[in-house]
């Protein structure tokens, strides 16, 4: 598989990236020896790249698969984290339960916050470089979904050595801006030598069935500069992804996708109307009233309102 150079860090990528989010309990919530067998199925077809942060909860099945293939990959995490000691935390967290001792990326995880991030979270962003310049990290950067963040700070900032945003054929996900400026911000940051990885290239499943275009356009937009992370919860879809990057004709194949019908649904039972869960939503996909509904056709299922929950409101169904 074709390897991509993440900017001037160094570190070199397969084009495709491991997304792990969909294996943990915010979104498919596999058993950790199940989804390790598919996290070990890309590693030991050719993947080299594996996307995961504090939230998603999958560490242990990317320790697992990386003992059972013998395969250490690259691996960028990242956290929510605000202050110094959260972030320590987070960091030996990451160590600990990926049994590490050096994490290859490591990203402030900032989806829906402004340029203003970098002071919001500076101490944050300050522990993570004081453990780059211990060796333990190798590169430091930003996870979003804000155009702004993406085109006001990382092209100029020296700190952020990786850039994670979210792009794809709809501008689906997208926040302060259309797919048109994140396209100008991004290159904007490969002009300036940053690494950069995509996210949401199928709008968290909502474009599967418009698989083959939506791949196109991404693959196009990147060209050959950024990884591509692809969230995966079976070895069909690691086969198929990794055909798709190795230009197999995998179109028959591609042509019978079809969206999921599972969506995640809030109980009204439940509920507490607290509202976190419209705080943490990356795409205004939860509506403004009392009780607040889900609306499907803007929902990306990330799954982050099923964390934000303190009630454990919030299922896919």
């Amino acid at each position: 598989m074709k390897k991509i150079l993440l900017g001037s860090t160094g570190i070199e990528v397969t084009e495709l990236c491991f997304g792990a989010l969909p294996i943990g309990p915010l979104q498919k919530n596999m058993h950790p020896e199940e989804s390790a067998e598919v996290v070990a199925e890309a590693l030991r077809s050719g993947i080299n790249f594996v996307d995961t942060a504090q939230m998603y909860k999958t560490y242990e099945p990317i320790c697992i698969a990386m003992k059972k293939t013998e395969i250490r990959p690259v691996i960028a995490t990242k956290s929510t984290a605000a202050t110094y000691e959260e972030m320590e935390e987070a960091i030996h967290e990451a160590l600990d339960k990926l049994d590490i001792e050096v994490i290859d990326i490591f990203l402030l995880h900032a989806a829906r916050m402004g340029a203003d991030v970098f002071e919001l979270r500076k101490e944050a962003l300050k522990c993570l470089l004081d453990y780059k310049n211990k060796g333990i990290i190798k590169a430091v950067g930003i996870s979003t979904h804000m155009v702004e963040t993406v085109r006001k700070n990382p092209p100029k900032n020296p700190d952020i050595d990786i850039v994670f945003p979210i792009i794809n054929k709809t501008g689906m996900g997208i926040l302060g801006g259309m797919r048109e400026e994140m396209e100008v911000a991004v290159n904007e940051c490969l002009t300036q030598r940053k690494g950069v990885y995509l996210m949401k290239a199928l709008a968290g499943g909502n474009l599967i069935g418009d698989y083959m275009d939506a791949l196109n356009y991404i693959r196009g937009f990147a060209n050959g500069k950024a990884s591509i992370s692809m969230g995966m919860v079976s070895k069909k879809e690691v086969e198929m992804n990794i055909g798709y990057f190795n230009d197999v004709d995998i179109s028959e194949q591609a042509g019978k996708l079809k969206k999921s019908d599972k969506e995640f649904y809030i109980s009204p039972v439940v509920c507490r109307q607290c509202r976190k869960c419209a705080d943490v939503c990356h795409n205004n996909a939860i509506s403004d009233d009392t009780q607040p509904v889900i609306d499907t056709k803007k929902c990306l299922q990330c799954g982050y309102c099923v964390s934000a929950c303190p009630q454990f409101a919030i299922r896919m169904i």
